[in-house]
C-alpha cells in the first residue's frame, strides 16, 4: 500500500503542537476515572481488612458480655440482624473517632516535616525504598497487634512498657521480618504486606476492645455500676426494673432493682446483681416499674452492700 504525499501531511496535522519552549509534545492528561478506582483499591487494601477483623471480633466480645450474665445474646432477644446493626453502628462510630485521630496525626507529620524542611518526607521514602527497613516496620507493627491479644488473656497484667515494646520486637522479629522481606520483592507482595498489616492492625484493636468490654461487664455484674461508653456502643442496654406480681401486685425481689437484658418468647431474661444470678420470668405474670435507663450512681457504689 502506497502513501501519498497528502495523506501523510494530513497524518501529521493531526499530531499534537510541540511545546515551544520544551521542545517536546505534551504527554496526555491521565484519566480522572483511572485515578477515583486507584484510590479506592488503595484505601480498600486498608479499610476492609480492619473492618472485617474488627468486625469479627465485636461480635466475639458481644458474646462474652452477655456470657458475664450466663445467658447468650440469643436468649437475650438478640437475633442476628440487630446484632448486625449494632456493629455496623459501632464501626462507623470508630470511624468517625478513628478519622479525628488520623486527621491530627497527618497534621502533625505534615508540620514536622515542614519543620525539618522536607527531611521527614525524604527519609519516609528512603525507609521505603529499603526492604529490609520496611520489613522490620511493617514486622514490629504485627507484634505491637499482639498486645491486645496478649491483654486479652491477662497475659500483660502489671508488665511495664518496657516489657511490651521487648515482647512485641521479638514475636515481630520472629514471625514477620523474613516473610514481610520476601514479601517485598514484587509489587503484589508489596500489596499483600499493605493487607496483613491492615488485618493485624484491626485484630489487635479489636482484641483490646474484647478485653475492656468484658472488663466493663464484670463491673455490671459485680458491682451493679453504670456500663461503660463501650457497652453503649455495642448495644448494651444498661436498664434496670423493678418487678410487679401483675395478679396480686406484690412486689417481688424485695423491690431491688434488677437488670433487663432482654426478651424472648413471653419471657424477660433479668439479672439480680444483690444474689448474682440471672434468672427468667413470664411477661404475662409480671408488671415492670421503674424502669430506669442508665441510671446515675454515685462513686464507689456496689449493690452487693444492699443485700447486707
Amino acid at each position: 500500500m502506497t502513501i501519498t504525499k497528502a495523506e501523510e501531511h494530513a497524518d501529521l496535522a493531526d499530531l499534537p503542537e510541540p511545546d515551544a519552549k520544551a521542545g517536546v509534545v505534551d504527554p496526555p492528561e491521565p484519566d480522572a476515572k483511572a485515578g477515583v478506582v486507584d484510590l479506592l483499591e488503595r484505601s480498600g487494601s486498608v479499610i476492609v481488612p480492619v473492618g472485617i477483623a474488627l468486625y469479627a471480633l465485636l461480635y466475639l466480645g458481644i458474646q462474652q458480655v452477655y456470657g458475664i450474665f450466663n445467658i447468650s445474646p440469643e436468649q437475650a432477644g438478640i437475633d442476628q440482624a440487630t446484632m448486625f446493626g449494632r456493629l455496623v453502628g459501632t464501626l462507623i462510630l470508630l470511624v468517625i473517632g478513628g478519622a479525628l485521630i488520623a486527621g491530627v496525626a497527618v497534621a502533625a507529620v505534615w508540620l514536622l516535616d515542614k519543620a525539618t524542611l522536607g527531611h521527614l518526607s525524604r527519609l519516609i521514602q528512603a525507609l521505603r525504598e529499603r526492604p529490609w527497613a520496611a520489613a522490620a516496620l511493617g514486622a514490629l507493627w504485627c507484634g505491637a497487634s499482639y498486645w491486645g491479644f496478649l491483654g486479652y488473656l491477662g497475659l500483660g497484667e502489671g508488665a511495664s512498657l518496657a516489657a511490651t515494646v521487648i515482647t512485641a520486637a521479638v514475636i515481630g522479629a520472629l514471625s514477620f521480618l523474613v516473610p514481610f522481606r520476601l514479601l517485598r520483592r514484587r509489587p503484589s507482595g508489596r500489596a499483600g504486606m499493605k493487607i496483613v498489616v491492615a488485618a493485624f492492625t484491626g485484630i489487635g484493636l479489636g482484641f483490646a476492645l474484647m478485653g475492656q468490654m468484658e472488663s466493663d461487664a464484670i463491673a455490671v455484674a459485680e458491682k451493679g455500676r453504670p456500663a461503660s461508653l463501650l457497652l453503649s456502643m455495642v448495644g448494651f442496654q444498661d436498664q434496670w426494673v423493678v418487678l410487679n406480681d401483675r395478679e396480686s401486685g406484690k412486689v417481688l425481689r424485695g423491690g431491688a432493682q434488677v437488670l433487663l437484658l432482654g426478651e424472648r418468647e413471653g419471657t424477660y431474661a433479668l439479672y439480680d446483681c444483690e444474689r448474682q444470678e440471672t434468672f427468667r420470668i413470664s411477661m404475662e405474670a409480671t408488671v415492670l416499674r421503674q424502669v430506669t435507663l442508665e441510671p446515675e450512681r454515685p462513686d464507689g457504689y456496689s449493690c452487693m452492700k444492699q443485700a447486707g
